[in-house]
């Protein structure tokens, strides 16, 4: 198959793709070009090359097993108490994570809207939510592929224009692939590779490589799409470090991505604007769709539930994760101290799934010959590490604010 033919099978890597690059992304992605300019791209070129390997492993799996992430996880255990410690961990931090963040997708993909139309944000994220459901009710995997790719396209057109049209500096761009950690910069390398390497995402690719390929024999399919989609969302988050980078004197602090938008629209006019108000609807909405399908698929495959697009229990699952980010995004609601339980939740999986991940990915009965070779159990190792220390990091970053959210929950 010709490297053409192969670029026209792009599917599951895209949805991988959109869903990482979500406005948590944007808005991390933002302060980092606000406030260091082009120091840490490098972080940005290894978050990519760490998502490659472990979607890679994820989608192998997958394909060569036929099982998703959830269903090995469940078939490696025999005590029935550790079966049940894995059940309890994924759908906690995978299930009501993905409800946590998808408030926040959701009111992202609302913001892009209302800067475009002027109409309330309010308005646009039930909206979003309702289109969101539509799709997936359909249990059409084609048809849902298709939008992913199509929006992921859109949005990286949208954010890749802007930073073409601020004319960066090639040569401090460069210098920015070199490694360096300024002082005050960790919780934001932490949170960039956070939001790349996602926990969720694993459980995705390992279902949806199944909705589009067959077996063993796709592999160089599979492995195209990942490398390709995953470098291409990449280059997405590039894009906007470089727009922030070019928009704001180095230094300075923004809180969220309407900084972004206000300082477009004075220095390079309506189309700026426009662009990144339509690269952030694509952002959202993409999210808003992905993140209750890789609950669902978690969830499900973690409990023994049939996966499948059309069934109830699937249904039920992806739908009452929208539901929750879509009555939140109505309400105005700020889910800050559940996306804290979110994110210490998924920084407590992250390392946890990828330790198992490469201990599956060595299993002959499983996967036979495409068990991991020694440089893939290699750069296994050093991602497992990188994600145990942000998994730390998280913890410490966030312990205070999870302790409060714990009390308030149990009404101490």
């Amino acid at each position: 198959m010709t490297l053409r033919n192969r670029l026209k099978s792009i599917g599951p890597g895209a949805i991988i793709a959109a869903a990482f690059v979500g406005p948590g992304t944007v808005t991390t992605a933002s302060v980092i070009g606000a406030q260091y300019a082009y120091v840490l791209v490098w972080t940005i070129a290894f978050s990519v090359i760490a998502t490659i390997v472990l979607q890679e492993m994820s989608a192998r799996l997958g394909l060569v097993s036929r099982a998703g992430l959830g269903e090995a996880l469940r078939g490696e255990f025999d005590s029935p108490t550790a079966k049940a410690a894995s059940v309890v961990l994924v759908v906690s931090a995978i299930g009501i994570g993905t409800a946590a963040f998808q408030t926040g997708n959701i009111v992202g993909g609302a913001a892009g809207l209302a800067t475009i139309t002027g109409v309330s944000e309010s308005v646009w994220g039930p909206l979003i939510g309702l289109v969101a459901a539509a799709l997936l009710w359909t249990g059409n995997y084609e048809l849902i592929e298709r939008t992913f790719v199509a929006l992921v396209i859109v949005m990286g057109l949208a954010f890749v224009a802007n930073a073409i049209m601020v004319r960066p500096d090639l040569g401090a761009l460069a210098r920015g692939f070199v490694p360096a950690a300024p002082e005050g910069s960790a919780y934001l390398i932490a949170g960039l590779i956070g939001t790349t390497v996602v926990g969720y995402n694993l459980f995705l690719h390992a279902s949806t490589v199944q909705e589009r390929w067959g077996g063993p024999d796709d592999l160089a399919e599979c492995r195209t799409d990942t490398i390709a989609s995953i470098l291409f969302g990449g280059a997405i988050t590039l894009s906007i470090v470089i727009t922030a980078a070019a928009v704001f004197p180095a230094g300075t602090e923004i809180g969220d991505v309407g900084a972004m938008a206000n300082q477009l629209e004075p220095v390079f006019g309506g189309f700026a604007l426009t662009f990144f108000a339509i690269g952030l609807f694509a952002a959202g909405f993409t999210s808003a769709m992905s993140a209750p399908l890789a609950g669902a698929y978690a969830t499900a495959g973690a409990l023994g539930w049939d996966v499948d697009l059309k069934s109830a229990r699937f249904r039920a699952i992806w739908l009452t994760i929208l539901g929750v980010g879509t009555v939140f995004s109505g309400l105005g609601y700020d889910p800050v101290q559940v996306i804290v339980f979110a994110q210490v939740a998924n920084g407590i999986l992250l390392p946890v799934l990828a330790v198992f991940l490469i201990y599956a990915m060595n299993n002959d009965a499983l996967l036979g010959e495409h068990t991991n070779t020694r440089i893939q159990n290699a750069l296994g190792a050093v991602v497992t590490l990188v994600v145990i220390g942000i998994g730390l990091q998280t913890l410490r970053d966030n312990l205070p604010a999870f302790v409060e959210f714990l009390r308030g929950a149990l009404g101490a």
